[in-house]
């Protein structure tokens, strides 16, 4: 009897004893099942380590560091949008104590922040990281990119230059300077880090655009346009260089040479709707319009208006030169060669205002004359006195620096009076300045009623 009361009870301590054991294992040993779940991520057993982190969860939710593992194996995984939410959840909760690798995590959240275009949360993220490895200053780069894609170049500048403050061999960072500096007008400190930019790579061909940009900018145009040559030979740059080369080639007069760039560039258009194609059509037509090929000018600004009605000024001029189609006097102002234009200027001096040209000469925006009153006698001539005039084959509104020019230009030769033609018309300052001088203005308006005297 004795031995069987000690059967029993050795039972039931073997009983208890084993369920103690598995009690014990569930509840503290459990929880460091975790510790097998990045070895299974290190093999690419992914679907293995997202389904152990998601049984521990299961019965822990608060377990933020299977949390961060299935994200890690989401990640590792290619599902980014799942791993997404695992991560954000550590973020959100967990508290980093050495468990969680805070900086891998943190770089790894940054790019999903990146990822899912959050980017001012992964600016925080990066913020962060700077202050973790203060001393890796790929974490000041990418602040700065976010920064400078936020529009805040005061905070974007002083982080790429911390980064060149530790790396002097960064060739983006210098170009990102480069480009800041460009878009608010620093010239001289941006073709500097530029400079240093290209020396440093050679290969990217964005510090060429920009520089040629700068020396666009400070009227080099020579250097301007070698440099967008260079950058011409990226096909991510080619047609902005392109646009860039035209108009460089426009300011030093070289039309001809502009129309072929312009050209080029919308032959190698690869979106005929995007602005650069645009820009292209649209300088065409203004040395088209210099060349007095009107037609063809309208043509390329139709081209723009169907794309864009508000883009630059295209609407505007379309609604000028349509009254071409009616108005014959207009048309011959604007599109006749300049030994047909000469002479219907000295038609107009003379049945506007009875003048007589001593001497006319071609100028860049039409012509200008010398002229005294005809029809006086002989004896009278030396007592003539002369008047200067000025034709403009223009669209834009004559500005007051004109009328202010022509001023002194009547000053200082001593003429008698100075007129001013135009197809166009001229703003309030220009005929506020003009009235109590001795100047006439001559607007559209009056000129087409000279074209009517003239038979035109």
């Amino acid at each position: 009897m004795g031995s069987l009361v000690t059967v029993v009870i050795i039972g039931i301590l073997i009983a208890f004893i084993a369920t103690a054991a598995i009690f014990i294992f569930k509840n503290l040993m459990a929880p460091s099942r975790t510790d097998a779940i990045p070895k299974l991520i290190k093999e690419g057993k992914y679907s293995l380590a997202q389904k152990a982190s998601k049984a521990i969860i299961s019965k822990d939710p608060r377990n933020y560091v299977a949390h961060y593992l299935l994200g890690k194996a989401y990640l590792c995984d290619n599902k980014p949008e799942l791993a997404f939410m695992e991560y954000k959840t550590v973020n959100n909760n967990a508290l980093f104590n050495g468990e969680i690798p805070e900086v891998e995590f943190r770089k790894e959240m940054a790019d999903l922040y990146k990822r899912f275009n959050q980017p001012t949360e992964a600016l925080k993220e990066y913020l962060l990281l700077t202050k973790l490895e203060p001393n890796v200053m790929g974490h000041c780069f990418n602040a700065a990119q976010i920064y400078e894609q936020q529009g805040n170049a005061k905070m974007a500048l002083g982080f790429y230059q911390k980064t060149l403050m530790a790396d002097k061999k960064n060739g983006k960072a210098y170009t990102a300077v480069g480009r800041i500096l460009f878009r608010t007008k620093n010239y001289k400190q941006g073709k500097q880090a530029l400079e240093a930019a290209v020396k440093l790579n050679p290969e990217n061909y964005e510090n060429y655009f920009l520089l040629g940009k700068i020396n666009k900018e400070t009227k080099d145009l020579s250097t301007a346009v070698k440099l967008l040559e260079k950058a011409e030979r990226s096909p991510e740059f080619k047609q902005k260089a392109l646009v860039e080369k035209g108009m460089c080639l426009m300011m030093a007069d070289q039309y001809d040479k502009a129309m072929e760039t312009f050209e080029r560039s919308i032959t190698n258009a690869k979106d005929p709707k995007c602005q650069e194609t645009l820009y292209s059509h649209y300088f065409l037509g203004l040395c088209y319009e210099k060349n007095r090929k009107l037609e063809k000018a309208i043509e390329q600004w139709e081209i723009v208006f169907k794309v864009n009605p508000k883009f630059k000024d295209v609407a505007t001029k379309l609604s000028q030169y349509k009254e071409l189609e009616t108005n014959d006097g207009i048309k011959e102002f604007l599109t006749s060669n300049n030994q047909q234009f000469m002479e219907l200027c000295k038609n107009l001096a003379l049945a506007g205002f009875n003048l007589s040209p001593q001497k006319i000469e071609c100028t860049k925006y039409g012509c200008h004359m010398f002229a005294s009153e005809a029809n006086k006698e002989t004896w009278m001539n030396a007592k003539q006195q002369v008047h200067y005039l000025q034709f403009y084959r223009a669209t834009e509104p004559i500005e007051d620096t004109v009328v202010r020019r022509l001023a002194d230009t009547i000053k200082s030769k001593g003429f008698v009076k100075g007129i001013i033609f135009t197809c166009s018309d001229f703003t309030p300052a220009a005929r506020s300045f003009a009235d109590s001088r001795p100047i006439t203005l001559v607007p559209k308006d009056t000129l087409e009623s000279l074209f009517k005297k003239i038979g035109m």
